[in-house]
């Protein structure tokens, strides 16, 4: 099959246009690095002629919630519509898990966007919610950091390796639409803060981390707001495994 990926030079882009190859399938790079813009739609309708699936790996840095909204509309827009004119049969979007029912987080109502979108588009679909990555705690700390203390959310998760949601995206890239699929999750819940330690831990560092609600996360996000629901997959890989890969 001829499957493009937007987002394509981003982390799960890059990894799920590998994936796709492995498979033995075609793949369209999208990305302004490689001439296609999705803010402008320029050189979208040449990247998908002849192209079978997407799969919208696309993402941006969340600025205020109005702008964020914007941004993420205006780019699947461009994006289903160009597909439609091409003749695409299936659309994949990335999304994340829990993002309907916590209101205060600009990126999420991007992304609730986006879903919207693409449930009420031209072109058939599947969304695929992921849990948080296992590179995410380091982020979030990292986010917060100064002179060797960061704030962190005791955020409850069950985060996934950005590998195996790769692997899954290919997979549903390759088959048939199927509207909204199962939670895809790691085997393990992790508590925000103790993935952060470990994470500096491995990586040699010492940063004090300060657990608060006042930062970027607010309690709305406690408990199991960010877990994935009854109809879940399970990816393989634990955080100590891919922990153990990344250093």
């Amino acid at each position: 099959m001829r499957i493009a990926v937007a987002g394509a030079t981003g982390n799960i882009g890059s990894l799920t246009a590998a994936a796709l190859e492995r498979g033995g399938h075609e793949v369209v790079r999208i990305s302004r690095s490689a001439g296609v813009d999705l803010r402008t739609g320029e050189g979208l309708d040449a990247a998908l002629a002849g192209v079978d699936a997407v799969v919208d790996a696309t993402n941006i840095a969340a600025v205020d919630r109005a702008r964020t909204v914007e941004l993420f509309g205006s780019m699947t827009r461009t994006l289903l519509d160009a597909e439609a004119r091409a003749g695409v049969r299936h659309h994949v979007l990335l999304s994340i898990v829990g993002i309907a029912d916590i209101e205060g987080n600009a990126h999420y109502a991007g992304k609730r966007e986006q879903e919207r979108l693409v449930t009420e588009g031209p072109v058939p679909w599947t969304i695929v919610p992921a849990t948080q990555f296992h590179d995410f705690a380091e982020m979030v700390a990292g986010w917060a950091e100064q002179d060797g203390v960061a704030t962190i959310a005791p955020l409850l998760v069950q985060p996934v390796a950005p590998r195996d949601v790769a692997d899954v995206l290919a997979e549903i890239a390759a088959g048939e639409p199927q509207g909204r699929y199962a939670d895809v999750a790691g085997p393990q819940t992790q508590d925000l803060v103790d993935m952060a330690r470990r994470t500096h831990q491995a990586r040699g560092r010492d940063v004090r981390l300060v657990p608060t609600w006042s930062g970027v996360f607010g309690v709305e996000m406690a408990g199991d707001a960010l877990l994935p629901g009854d109809r879940v997959r399970i990816a393989p890989t634990t955080f100590e495994e891919w922990l153990a890969e990344s250093v």
